[in-house]
């Protein structure tokens, strides 16, 4: 069997938890890549970029020793590497201020050559929605071919998101259940996995009108809710790649979720 390959892009940045010395590189294209990184079968590529400075360094060494290509991140010394200071609930919630977030760095990111022949190869490329290269993903992946996994996260202009469903394999959003029929019929009408996490209450995905439906693993002392969306997509899409098996994905993205609430970060 030939390996998947895999790209994720472009969000790479340091999570500051506000109130200890603790930083931990995260980043929704970064915690997806680290996690999809252990399936022996996925080959992945990371793209972004980063500035040169201690959060750089900090990242670059946190992913040394990880089965990702990461050859193709880009530098730049003008602006300081995405940063976010995070706050923590005494129950491990994470939640921001309106000055948590230093991004200036991936604002205005257009794929140059180079990155635009690594999604050419890639099988299945996942990208966030509010990634300002979005669209362009969106283009590409119309003349390329790849699969499409995208996080809309908690996006909720349906009407918005119903343009990119006919480009989508993977639509996965953070909800609550009073949106479930509205993915439902979308399911009826586009041939894309349409994937809600519930959080503490599991995970429900729609295929073609069919309804999936998993339990969240129970963890005991939840230390940090951080990265734990991108880990559940990360085993979900891989798992499906590989298997071609909904359910069982649902599951497996479950299992790492909970393994991410254990620790400080996204991995």
């Amino acid at each position: 069997m030939n390996k998947i390959k895999l790209t994720a892009l472009p969000c790479i940045c340091a999570d500051v938890f506000y109130g200890t010395e603790i930083i931990r590189p995260g980043g929704e294209a970064l915690n997806f890549a680290a996690h999809a990184s252990h399936f022996k079968d996925i080959d992945v590529t990371l793209l972004g970029v980063v500035g040169k400075d201690e959060y750089a360094e900090a990242i670059m060494d946190s992913i040394s020793k990880l089965d990702i290509d990461k050859n193709h991140i880009r530098i730049d010394e003008r602006y300081q590497t995405a940063n976010n200071m995070t706050y923590l609930t005494e129950s491990g919630d994470r939640y921001y201020k309106d000055d948590s977030w230093n991004g200036e760095i991936l604002d205005n990111i257009v794929l140059n050559d180079n990155e635009i022949r690594i999604l050419s190869r890639s099988d299945v490329v996942f990208v966030h929605f509010w990634a300002s290269c979005f669209s362009q993903v969106v283009e590409l992946k119309e003349t390329l071919g790849f699969k499409l996994a995208v996080d809309f996260d908690v996006y909720r202009d349906f009407a918005d998101m119903e343009r990119f469903a006919p480009h989508v394999d993977f639509f996965m959003i953070s909800g609550s259940e009073e949106l479930l029929p509205r993915f439902k019929e979308l399911s009826n009408k586009y041939r894309c996995l349409f994937n809600v996490s519930l959080a503490e209450r599991g995970s429900v995905t729609y295929f073609n009108g069919q309804e999936f439906k998993v339990q969240a693993v129970k963890v005991e002392s939840i230390i940090d809710t951080t990265g734990c969306g991108d880990s559940y997509h990360a085993g979900f899409v891989c798992s499906y790649m590989l298997e071609n098996n909904i359910e069982k994905a649902m599951n497996v993205g479950s299992e790492i979720a909970a393994e991410t609430l254990k620790h400080y970060g996204g991995f």
